[in-house]
């Protein structure tokens, strides 16, 4: 059975981004799911004179769990305009020991946030820049003004719901 890893890029106990992850999982019910939770590899801030002394275990714990993966669904929080530290942090140490982070792993990337432009600057950092960190992005998908159309645990917009559904399929062709 192949296995698809999934995060959100908050570190948040209310996340929406990973509220859309679990709804974007339903669509994979033959699959062995791994959801991860940014809280269980918090890490001290990345700097270069703390690297001197070693990497945290959860660095390797999180490289481990990308390359364990047969494919990747992530959904990026956005924090002024850019990854939210949690992310960013694990990005930092992880991408220390190698830039192949993701592992050549194919990738759902998704974001969303409360605004109408649902995470699109997270988004358009995350696009060009996952590849150089080993994502194959297979597809991409931003949730705009998440509280007016996710409700109850799936997207209520009928469009966006329908253009995800499309993504997904696409994404699952690939896997």
């Amino acid at each position: 059975m192949k296995q698809i890893v999934a995060f959100a890029g908050s570190n948040s106990s209310t996340s929406i981004n990973k509220q859309l992850v679990k709804f974007v999982l339903t669509y994979f019910p033959d699959f062995e799911i791994n959801l991860l939770d940014l809280n269980d590899y918090e890490m001290p801030l990345f700097s270069v004179d703390r690297e001197k002394t070693g990497f945290p275990e959860a660095v390797g714990r999180f490289r481990e769990a990308m390359s364990n993966a047969d494919a990747i669904v992530c959904s990026l929080a956005e924090h002024n305009r850019s990854y939210t530290v949690a992310f960013k942090n694990v990005l930092d140490w992880c991408s220390r020991i190698d830039m192949n982070i993701f592992a050549g792993k194919p990738m759902l990337l998704m974001s969303t946030s409360p605004g109408g432009y649902g995470g699109g600057n997270v988004m358009n950092a995350a696009k060009p820049f996952f590849p150089k960190c080993g994502a194959e992005v297979i597809e991409s998908f931003s949730l705009p003004s998440f509280r007016q159309n996710f409700e109850n645990g799936q997207i209520i917009n009928e469009a966006l719901k329908k253009e995800l559904e499309d993504k997904i399929e696409v994404f699952k062709s690939r896997l």
